[in-house]
């Protein structure tokens, strides 16, 4: 980087602990770090400030929570008590070139960005930190699957709804550990991957032809294509995973009443395994910052 940034972090949870952790370590970055006031450690590099002290036309990069904020501007503080709020001339008081982290993005918070002429990044929404995420999330879906059947992946009948980055890493590891996977899609590409890949690939329409054997189904299509036609097929000790955002792609309504368990587990990398979220997080905005500077030159 040209000079030293100059970033502020607005609440977070234990991932963005692990993200501090590591871009601290920079001599190129100064973190200041809002909402963490009853965070015990401290970080080289680092100082705690409250939302008031901050010097916006200073910043060279705002980060927000994995969440964002609500459609008022609150943001999330798991490690303080204290409300934060962002308004719109709020960020119209950042500098034009400061950068807007956020996970997610509602309209709010794309909105309050745009009219203040600044750039907002959904880190949740670029492909290679999904493709990094992937990793953390196969290995919590793998621990949900143990901890919620009381037979063996392997040999066990497997079906994964959907191909994209995460289905693919999960169709692929669940397979490794000896399960007969079949993956489930609406794109040709994406059953000839499947097939590609050693595993029996379906067209999604014909999904309720392959449940009456399923011990588990995970899946990752956020639309809901696990309907009660679907689950009605299914044996009561089969268990479904959703991975995909809310509301998910499942009738947990409509499976409770079957006696099947349904989870939606959501956010697993950040559950699983923090210090790896974090240290992916941290990474990539550093490349980003990284390629904005070589953009300026």
């Amino acid at each position: 980087m040209n000079k030293t940034k100059n970033i502020a972090v607005l609440g977070g949870d234990a991932r963005y602990l692990e993200m501090v952790k590591n871009m601290s370590k920079s001599d190129d970055i100064h973190i200041e770090l809002v909402g963490f006031d009853q965070l015990n450690q401290g970080f080289t590099g680092a100082k705690q400030i409250d939302l008031d002290d901050l010097e916006l036309s200073k910043l060279d990069a705002v980060i927000l929570p994995i969440p964002g904020t609500d459609g008022l501007g609150y943001i999330e503080t798991v490690f303080s008590d204290k409300n934060l709020q962002v308004t719109k001339e709020w960020f119209k008081k950042l500098s034009k070139h400061c950068l807007v982290f956020s996970g997610i993005a509602n309209d709010y918070l794309i909105n309050s960005v745009n009219e203040a002429g600044l750039s907002l990044i959904p880190l949740m929404e670029r492909n290679d930190v999904a493709i990094y995420n992937s990793i953390p999330t196969v290995e919590g879906t793998i621990m949900i699957a143990i901890q919620n059947t009381d037979f063996t992946i392997h040999s066990s009948n497997v079906i994964v709804l959907g191909l994209g980055r995460v289905g693919m890493s999960v169709a692929s590891k669940f397979a490794g550990l000896g399960a007969d996977v079949h993956v489930g899609s609406r794109s040709k590409e994406d059953i000839a991957r499947a097939t590609e890949m050693g595993v029996t690939a379906f067209h999604m329409n014909e999904l309720s032809a392959y449940t009456s054997q399923c011990n588990i189904l995970i899946n990752t299509v956020p639309a809901l294509v696990v309907t009660n036609d679907v689950i009605k097929t299914m044996q009561s000790n089969a268990l479904i995973i959703d991975l995909a955002s809310k509301p998910g792609g499942t009738d947990f309504d409509y499976a409770e009443k079957r006696g099947i368990k349904a989870l939606h587990s959501l956010g697993l990398p950040g559950i699983v395994a923090p210090k790896t979220a974090g240290e992916i997080l941290g990474t990539v905005v550093e490349q980003i910052m990284y390629e904005q500077d070589l953009g300026e030159e």
